[in-house]
């Protein structure tokens, strides 16, 4: 037995609430070495009483590891327990908060892992919402102009080459103008890049947290927005810096005219005086990214400013939650604070993090409901997109990612294939079209929420920054059918299969490129193929249930063999 491996914290993801009666708890072991494991369990004051037995079941396997887990409940929900693993040469271990033992003596009980109380306060109520919502993402100065009297000086033809610095005058009407669009796509969670007045195209640089910029339009068109989106049954979700202003909002330009004598001075990080944008002597974004100083959030005035800010567009405007730009790099207390002032705005509300790698720290519970998933996205585009990884590595990384947070946060993480920062996903599979369509297939198809990119679902392409960030087609004859006719199709068909939504992942075939896996969910199933190949493949499965294909109809026996074209996907219903 490979005791290296085995693994096991009384903290998320390995033990925590799921709910005020059921405590869910998670043990790592080597891959392929546990044959079963038992989780021993009672009331951590009763010293009369046998433990409870549980056994624990297999929920994910990476290239090193295998993941058990068990849901419990106790009256009073106050835990003790520890584990029994056997491996496949029949030899027993127990593992408490000690460590490892060959046998437990009557008394050591006490050394028992203990989860001392399942508090209230301490379950996290999951975003069912959210995990429903298929999100698409809008560039407002890309989207559509829906009012050419506010577009700003000099404002691009629309549709011609794009620099970084370039205006093509998309606004707020704009995007009203097409929730018509949105609504037959099947979207039901717009997210917007910033709208807040500022300088650039992107807005990422806020000179006022409280006033729409004028090239979008005004507050009154703003609300507009927000009561169309939630008529049509959408939700909006806009976008926040906190990790820094502009240089021209009005605290930095306090301290570039006063210098040391600014009452703002303590709002931000100051190297050295005299302060200038022409030579960076504070904390930015980025790397001396002038137009971004850094603001300091452990200051009160700031915290209070922040604070504030995320309440009102919360309360008095009616959002639906945050995104929340390189939310990494502010502090853990300052989002405790901001989840507590969001959440009491609106319960309902939800908060997002731009976080591009691994977030247990900020997705416990406290602070954010999800993130961008980027470790998603780059899994897919290096499966997908380039083929530069076999099938069992990319399960592998999704393996690993679905066992870092609690399962209802991995069920709300914004699957993402492309965004505003990165190479649209058709270009990084070098315009080909039959690789983007696998890619769609498996994002609605896989845990957590999908997310799609303004463009992306009628063919836009584009490289790195500003070339992701083209100019929407919306002439019909240049748009990609095929790929929206799919997207629409993938959309109808994961609103309507609750199994693709709450269902657990299990895998059923991965190697040579062909991956088999099933959703279930009360008892209903839904098996997908993927067939990653240039070749037709013929793969065996172990179902015995009669599949019915939900595009076709028809139905087969696949443990006689499914023969999957180049390039193609199927759905099945069990």
């Amino acid at each position: 037995m490979n005791k290296h491996a085995i693994y096991h914290i009384t903290e998320t993801p390995y033990a925590y609430g799921k709910d005020l009666n059921t405590l869910m708890l998670r043990i790592r072991t080597a891959k392929d070495d546990i044959k079963k494991c038992n989780l021993h369990y009672k009331d951590r004051y009763d010293w009369e009483n046998p433990f409870d037995v549980k056994e624990m079941k297999i929920t994910a396997q990476a290239d090193l590891f295998d993941y058990f887990e068990a849901d419990v409940s106790i009256t009073r929900n106050r835990y003790r327990y520890y584990f029994e693993l056997i491996d496949k040469n029949n030899n027993i271990i127990y593992f408490d908060e000690r460590g490892f033992r060959d046998k437990l003596k009557t008394g050591e009980e006490s050394t028992a892992f203990q989860f001392a109380y399942l508090a209230k306060g301490d379950i996290y109520e999951e975003a069912t919402w959210l995990q429903e919502s298929v999100v698409y993402q809008i560039f407002p100065d890309r989207f559509n102009n829906g009012d050419k009297v506010i577009d700003p000086e000099n404002t691009s033809l629309w549709g011609t080459s794009v620099k970084t610095g370039s205006m093509f005058g998309g606004d707020l009407q704009g995007i009203i103008d097409k929730l018509d669009y949105l609504e037959e796509l099947g979207v039901n969670l717009v997210y917007l890049t910033p709208i807040f007045k500022s300088s650039s195209n992107h807005k990422y640089n806020t000179a006022d947290y409280y006033a729409i910029d004028p090239q979008f339009g005004t507050l009154d068109t703003a609300k507009e927005l927000i009561k169309k989106c939630h008529e049509k049954g959408m939700k909006i979700i806009f976008d926040a810096v906190f990790n820094h202003s502009g240089s021209d909002f009005f605290a930095f330009k306090d301290l570039l005219e006063k210098q040391e004598a600014s009452k703002y001075k303590d709002w931000y990080l100051i190297d050295s005086y005299p302060v200038s944008t022409e030579k960076v002597s504070y904390y930015t974004f980025g790397d001396d990214v002038s137009t971004m100083p850094k603001l300091n959030t452990h200051n009160k005035e700031v915290r209070e400013y922040l604070l504030k800010v995320g309440e009102y567009w919360v309360k008095e405007m009616g959002i639906d939650g945050w995104r929340l730009d390189v939310c990494d790099e502010v502090d853990h207390d300052f989002w405790r604070a901001f989840n507590k002032v969001v959440k009491g705005a609106n319960k309902d509300a939800v908060i997002v993090g731009e976080i591009m790698h691994e977030a247990n720290s900020f997705l416990k519970g406290d602070q954010m409901d999800s993130i961008m998933n980027y470790p998603f996205k780059s899994a897919l585009v290096d499966f997908f997109a380039k083929r530069s990884i076999p099938v069992e590595q990319f399960d592998n990384i999704l393996s690993f990612n679905r066992t870092l947070y609690m399962n209802s946060v991995t069920r709300q993480l914004w699957n993402i294939i492309g965004s505003h920062d990165t190479k649209r996903f058709l270009t990084e599979c070098h315009d080909n079209v039959d690789r983007m369509k696998l890619a769609i297939a498996f994002q609605f198809c896989y845990l957590g929420v999908p997310y799609i990119y303004y463009g992306d679902e009628i063919g836009l392409n584009g490289g790195e920054d500003p070339q992701c960030r083209k100019c929407m087609i919306w002439e019909k004859q240049k748009q990609n059918t095929e790929l929206l006719n799919l997207y629409k199709t993938m959309i109808s068909v994961r609103k309507n299969n609750k199994a693709l939504i709450y269902g657990d992942y299990k895998k059923l075939y991965c190697k040579d490129n062909i991956l088999v896996f099933e959703r279930s969910y009360e008892g209903d199933s839904l098996i997908i193929a993927i067939n990653n190949n240039d070749e037709e493949y013929k793969v065996k499965i172990s179902v015995e249930n009669i599949a019915v294909n939900i595009s076709t109809l028809e139905e087969t026996q696949l443990n006689n063999g499914l023969n999957l074209e180049p390039m193609e996907f199927k759905i099945f219903r069990i």
